[in-house]
């Protein structure tokens, strides 16, 4: 029979609630920027500077929660209000029912002019729906050299404009910013629309959203990385293994709320842009669980560091964990451009095979897989595994497969083939990655300071690692596009995976701390005469 470790009961329930409060979001914050006309350059730099904060927030929250023991629920349970409301603030950003929406942050468009454009009339800037309904673009006419910059407004936006361009199977009105060097004739014409500039940086939308973003985010990361170290801690220096046993509950969670989001979502809404009122119930609901089950927490009263930064720093020093702290940043770089960008060019997919009419509920079957049928075996097993293989072979093992997830998402024919791609590959490159780091962080850490050193290990994979991939990712994605840009990451992972199996040995060589203060990882001990008080880690 199972039995039912009641003491644990409570991680568990924290790890389901907070990951399922998750599942509906995270994924789609991408695609939320996609929505309201952010470009995938321009959330690329978002998304480059918000790992800069988890660099800096985790260490100092996780150094707070190790200084003040006594306080650690009280921390735990403010980072987890402050993150659902920062996310819960997407409900409040502009509608975009009208939005025209530019793949790759600008699109060539074949046009039918239906009558000579108007000069742009005051109505339409002052317009409250200027920035969901309205592009600019320079138009060449058929037989003409010269260009003309126009704005190009939804027909449907109800500002009662003139009907006077067609593209495909849109109405639209098209206006003149500037005197035409040329006259217009009723004819065809090849327009290049972008973001007007002003609606990018100018509107009250974009820096809601960034705001909000920068909140929401940053509080789940430093959320994250201290309920890992509280999971440790529970665990205690006899049940480390047993880590990814609590850790898969959340993974259940994210993966059943993400899929029932999709759901949902897709019901909700049959327009092309999606409305995520459920999704924000959704979390909001798991959240107040949450907020219970962490309220539960029974942690254990620990031995505190005299000097918390003082003990990491002679952690850090050591080449060993500078290697290790390399190779935690490569894995969190490729891990934020498929976090980051997977959904973009799944959509871009989807745009170009005609299956945009499925698409919510095809990101929440791929994130269910990810969840439920990819990382639940590696999260429950991963402790067995790293065991059997230890942590070297386990990373080298994992950058193997980033690359051929890599190819295989660059390859994808249609929008359905990512479910089975996922399915596959999520659990062995992301969840024995993930627990690989964690481990390592809880099993070199000093009595006292596993918050900080946790924050540390997680602040380089999905801090500075993010922050490089997203500034690099969205660069790449904007002038090579989805499948281009994923190529040459499958290029990078498997370059990582040699460097790895070259290097890593080589801090095999015997790098000595103190015994009082830190316990290595089994596998890294080497059993020394009784007279030599020193241990080896690597």
């Amino acid at each position: 029979m199972v039995r039912l470790n009641r003491r644990l009961l409570p991680i568990k329930a924290h790890f389901f609630f907070f990951m399922a409060a998750m599942g509906p979001i995270l994924p789609q914050l991408p695609v939320i920027g996609k929505q309201i006309g952010v470009p995938p350059d321009v959330m690329g730099y978002i998304m480059a500077v918000l790992p800069i904060l988890y660099v800096l927030a985790k260490p100092m929250v996780g150094f707070l929660v190790d200084y003040f023991t006594s306080l650690r629920k009280f921390i735990f349970i403010a980072l987890i209000l402050i993150m659902t409301l920062a996310f819960a603030g997407f409900y409040f950003l502009p509608d975009n029912s009208h939005f025209i929406p530019l793949e790759d942050g600008s699109a060539q468009w074949n046009v039918s002019v239906l009558e000579t454009p108007p000069d742009c009339s005051f109505s339409i800037y002052s317009s409250r729906a200027f920035c969901q309904t309205t592009h600019q673009a320079n138009c060449i006419q058929e037989g003409e050299e010269a260009e003309h910059p126009v704005l190009i407004v939804a027909y449907e936006a109800g500002l009662n404009l003139s009907q006077n361009m067609l593209h495909e199977n849109g109405s639209y009105h098209m206006c003149l910013t500037q005197p035409a060097s040329s006259e217009w004739t009723q004819a065809n014409a090849s327009c290049h629309l972008q973001p007007v500039n002003q609606c990018i940086y100018g509107a009250g939308k974009f820096w809601l959203f960034v705001c909000l973003l920068c909140i929401g985010i940053v509080g789940f990361n430093v959320t994250n990385s201290i309920s890992d170290a509280c999971c440790f801690d529970l665990l205690g220096d006899e049940e480390q293994g047993k880590y990814g046993a609590q850790r898969v509950w959340g993974t259940i969670g994210f993966g059943a709320t993400a899929l029932l989001a999709g759901v949902v979502v897709n019901w909700w809404t049959s327009d092309a842009i999606k409305s995520l009122t459920p999704a924000l119930i959704i979390m909001c609901v798991f959240s107040l669980m949450d907020l219970f089950s962490v309220s539960r927490l029974k942690l254990p009263k620990l031995g505190g560091s005299e000097s918390i930064w003082s003990d990491v720093w002679q952690l850090v020093r050591q080449p060993p964990i500078v290697v290790f702290l390399f190779f935690a940043t490569m894995a969190g770089i490729i891990d934020s451009f498929i976090i980051y960008f997977m959904f973009w060019h799944l959509e871009q997919v989807a745009e170009a095979t005609g299956y945009m009419h499925q698409i919510k509920l095809i990101e929440g079957l791929v994130v269910a897989a990810e969840c439920l049928a990819g990382e639940v075996p590696f999260f429950f097993y991963s402790g067995k595994i790293i065991k059997k293989l230890g942590y070297v072979h386990c990373m080298s093992m994992c950058f193997f497969f980033y690359a051929v997830r890599l190819s295989l998402i660059a390859w994808i024919p249609n929008p359905w083939y990512l479910v089975g791609v996922e399915l596959f590959f999520q659990g062995i490159t992301y969840a024995l990655c993930y627990t690989c780091i964690v481990a390592y962080a809880s099993a070199v850490a000093p009595p006292g300071t596993s918050a900080t050193v946790q924050g540390l290990m997680a602040g380089m994979d999905d801090g500075l690692g993010f922050s490089i991939g997203s500034l690099i990712g969205g660069l790449m994605f904007n002038s090579l596009g989805g499948r281009e840009s994923f190529k040459y990451f499958a290029i990078a992972a498997i370059c990582t995976c040699v460097a790895h199996i070259v290097v890593r040995p080589t801090s095999r060589k015997r790098q000595f701390l103190p015994k009082q203060g830190y316990q290595p990882p089994p596998e890294q001990e080497i059993k020394h005469p009784p007279a030599q008080e020193l241990q080896e880690i690597r």
